[in-house]
């Protein structure tokens, strides 16, 4: 077991939520100073070293200008800095109580990952899918034998890596729970192929809280049915797509993902901050969010041992993820080699994902319960739920992008009402 995991497993085992940030900075010093304010801070934490977007493409030549001239990046340039630097900073703020992930976005990131390896780092995140349709150009099958080399690396270094998907949180919204169920589970089955024995599998938040703790569930199932002799766990994402604009609405949405991770027996969460969608948050807003998460956590806790748990949904959603994992196993000899011809052949397909691979055929809308439901299903061995006329009404432009800022209006406008019931008269 990695160090990281191993972390992770003993916070469980203590009934303790770990919660991570977001974050990264082109500077050294001040890398080592966020990590060291998420060490320190008044939670369970693990750290984040997220790489910049020129680092994240293969762009070493503008990332190492950039941080020459003393130019903002948008996280940490991993390459620029070199093996020695970061396995420096590593061995000053990392320890067994505070392990650190490198987090990059590459769909072909085996450069990275040599230098993650000769550098020390412990763990890291990413898939042959989930990194690659979202984020470029890159083929699907090219991707995948980058990956598959990647995790090869990885698992054969002196102490192998621990590798979370990012399957669970494809394009970050509008995506039905069963996708991304199935496509966690079918990345961390890629990572077990090719030598990994220490994984996690992800899924981000949603719109409705008894579909995602219903989803949460069915991906520990599956895991457990498909990824025997590995040590895994389950991260939890806050929202990730469009945020609430007020700070209130946007703590009332961490709030609710808190919640939702420790309802669900989650072990990680990801957190989100208010300033997230406008800038990058300054350190002390991450420990701010971090803090807060922690706290809701514990009173979370306290709720699920007095029974005062929220009610999971049923609505097929583990049979559905459970076809098209069968689905898509049928068509290749390895789990890469399914991927990329289940995606060939629309079995998978990502809504509104506009990657030359994915078949676009497949689309999902918000239904009459407030759920995440398919309205079309292409080449998919899913249901259209033909009985709710949302889900075969036209998805229009001006329909998207309601759906896109359903959660940003609903935590908002609850904040705004709320305001006015409690003003005095």
């Amino acid at each position: 077991m990695t160090r990281f995991a191993e972390f992770v497993r003993g916070a469980a085992t203590a009934g303790r939520l770990v919660v991570q940030p977001r974050m990264g900075f082109g500077e050294l010093d001040r890398m080592r100073a966020g990590l060291t304010a998420v060490r320190d801070c008044g939670a369970t934490t693990v750290g984040t070293v997220t790489l910049d977007s020129y680092t994240r493409v293969g762009d070493y030549p503008s990332a190492r200008r950039a941080l020459a001239d003393g130019a903002e990046l948008n996280g940490f340039p991993l390459e620029a800095h070199g093996t020695r630097a970061v396995r420096a900073l590593l061995a000053e703020v990392a320890c067994d109580d505070f392990p650190v992930q490198v987090r990059h976005g590459s769909p072909l990131p085996l450069e990275l990952f040599r230098i993650m390896v000769d550098a020390g780092v412990d763990a890291t995140e990413g898939g042959p899918v989930s990194y690659c349709l979202p984020y470029g150009r890159v083929p699907l099958a090219e991707a995948a034998d980058n990956w598959a080399r990647c995790c090869e690396l990885a698992a054969g270094a002196e102490r192998p890596m621990h590798l979370e998907t990012f399957g669970g949180c494809m394009l970050g919204q509008l995506c039905p729970p069963s996708l991304l169920v199935a496509l966690s589970v079918l990345e961390g089955m890629f990572f077990r192929e090719h030598g990994l024995r220490s994984l996690s599998l992800s899924y981000a938040q949603q719109i409705h809280l008894g579909q995602d703790l219903e989803a949460l569930a069915a991906l520990r199932t599956l895991a457990a049915e498909h990824l025997t002799g590995v040590d895994w766990h389950i991260t939890l994402y806050t929202y990730m797509g469009v945020f609430p604009r007020t700070p209130i609405g946007s703590f009332r949405l961490l709030e609710d993902s808190a919640r939702l991770a420790v309802h669900s027996g989650t072990e990680r969460l990801i957190v989100k901050t208010p300033a997230e969608a406008r800038r990058i948050p300054a350190i002390e807003e991450n420990v701010e969010a971090l803090e807060f998460a922690d706290s809701i956590a514990g009173q979370a806790a306290a709720d699920c041992a007095t029974a005062h748990c929220p009610p999971t949904a049923d609505t097929g959603l583990l049979a559905e993820a459970r076809t098209l994992l069968g689905a898509t196993l049928a068509l290749g000899r390895s789990t890469g080699a399914a991927l990329v011809a289940a995606f060939a052949r629309g079995v998978l397909d990502v809504p509104y994902c506009l990657h030359r691979d994915n078949a676009g055929a497949a689309r999902a809308v918000i239904d009459e319960r407030g759920m995440l439901a398919w309205s079309a299903a292409g080449a998919m061995p899913v249901t259209v739920r033909h009985s709710d006329l949302l889900c075969t009404a036209p998805v229009t432009a001006a329909r998207l992008t309601g759906m896109l800022a359903f959660n940003e209006r609903r935590y908002d406008r609850e904040h705004t009402v709320g305001a006015l019931l409690r003003s005095p008269a």
